[in-house]
């Protein structure tokens, strides 16, 4: 494949035939699919004429009509003030432009949407952080606005002193913030016998990093005196109506990175992501980080809670279940081109997508545009940070042919993650959970792009 080098400065422009009235229309239709509506400048410079430089479409001067240069018609907001500073409502929003970018339900994936999923839309997003408004949703009982002045920390089991904290008292302690990914464990699980959904947003969009900043759980367990030596799990409690309890071991407490959270990307939690008070467990499915966090209890074995006993286990090619498999595999996908969005036109193109691994740090991603034979290694963004999302690049020339786009991480451990017949060789193929499997788009010669499964 050849590389391509764009000079600084040098403008790619669009062909006249950059895009037909049908072209038009299938690209609104498909564009809400798409990162930032995809290519919205392009095809919105395109429905206002081929011959109307970029630069009009952007709102930048341009040569009023007879062809006198030094005459510019100014768009009005270059004439005009301005609107007065927001104080409506004293809350920022998004620009009108980007309504289209919104969580999503899966149509009927369970019976209530109080049960349910919102799905973040990874395909409009950048660098590493879910905007909080974005931020996946997976409820069990639906959720709550609590009263923070009302919220209450219970500490007991195996302690000296049991404890009640307020949020108040939490909220004085030394805190600390840290970025992390949260995926839940079903991620990706209506594709593990076959192409299930269309879109990056319903495969993997049960996933979203954000900052989190709260007191580790480990400096609440020494106020209340636990027994650290023969304590070795704890088990957290939800105050939500599905009385959510997870257990977790007292190893990942005592490395310091669990998290009693209160603060998401600057602010307090959003109800739907657990306000007042949630637990941040890095690098564990999503459903051990109980929200609205009421109680732990400290104990020297596993609880065996209706939500790790009977939910959320595997199911084995033997036909015996794995319990307590809470660790999120290494795992990547391509977000742009991905399912749902259509390629223009031939040419160069930026491929990018996001890594994550709950054992550590991202430490190489590789992407093949022909469905395996060949990989190239991308460019990651940033410093990867441990147990958080880690961006990826890598430069594309389309030739218009069909192609079909892959990733595959690896993490700091050594761990590659597989394909699907690598994956299923192990796992078989009536799994629900932790399905890290390779994920390929398929490139169509009209350039639309569709979710495939390769064996």
């Amino acid at each position: 494949m050849k590389e391509v080098n764009i000079p600084s400065g040098r403008v790619l422009k669009a062909p006249e035939n950059f895009l037909t009235q049908d072209g038009i229309r299938t690209v609104f239709e498909e564009g809400k699919h798409g990162r930032r509506d995809f290519i919205r400048s392009a095809f919105a410079a395109a429905a206002a004429g081929a011959a109307v430089p970029a630069a009009m479409a952007q709102g930048n001067p341009v040569p009023a009509e007879g062809g006198d240069p030094n005459i510019l018609n100014l768009p009005e907001h270059a004439m005009t003030l301005g609107q007065g500073v927001a104080t409506e409502g004293g809350y920022g929003s998004p620009s009108k432009y980007e309504k289209g970018i919104q969580r999503r339900q899966s149509p009927g994936l369970t019976q209530t949407t109080q049960a349910s999923v919102s799905f973040a839309p990874l395909q409009s997003l950048f660098g590493i952080v879910t905007p909080s408004g974005l931020h996946f949703e997976r409820h069990h009982q639906g959720w709550y606005d609590i009263d923070p002045s009302k919220h209450r920390l219970m500490v007991n089991g195996m302690v000296k002193r049991q404890m009640v904290f307020t949020m108040d008292e939490i909220m004085r302690l030394p805190s600390v913030s840290r970025f992390h990914f949260i995926e839940c464990g079903a991620n990706t699980a209506v594709d593990w016998g076959n192409v299930a959904v269309p879109t990056v947003q319903y495969t993997h969009g049960m996933l979203s990093c954000s900052e989190f900043t709260g007191v580790p759980l480990i400096t609440l367990l020494e106020l209340a005196g636990a027994d650290l030596k023969n304590g070795k799990f704890i088990l957290a409690e939800g105050g939500d109506g599905s009385a959510m309890t997870r257990t977790i071991p007292m190893e990942l407490i005592t490395s310091g990175e669990v998290l009693v959270a209160y603060g998401q990307n600057g602010e307090m939690l959003r109800p739907q992501n657990g306000y007042p008070l949630r637990l941040v467990v890095p690098g564990v499915q999503g459903v051990s980080w109980v929200k609205y966090l009421r109680r732990i209890e400290v104990g020297d074995k596993p609880y065996a809670a209706k939500d790790e006993a009977v939910h959320y286990i595997d199911l084995m090619p033997d036909g015996q279940h794995r319990q307590y498999t809470s660790v999120q595999e290494c795992k990547s996908v391509v977000t742009t081109p991905s399912g749902g969005q259509v390629l223009l036109d031939k040419g160069f193109y930026n491929i990018t997508g996001l890594a994550w691994s709950g054992k550590g740090k991202i430490k190489r991603v590789d992407v093949s545009v022909d469905g395996g034979r060949n990989w190239r290694q991308a460019r990651l963004e940033g410093q990867p940070l441990s147990k958080a999302l880690t961006r990826f690049n890598i430069d594309w020339v389309w030739d218009g042919k069909p192609a079909i786009i892959q990733s595959r991480a690896q993490d700091e451990t050594g761990f590659v993650q597989p394909n699907y017949r690598q994956l299923r060789g192990v796992r078989g193929t009536r799994s629900i959970y932790h399905n890290n499997a390779i994920q390929s788009w398929l490139v169509q010669e009209n350039g639309e792009v569709k979710n495939v499964q390769l064996s």
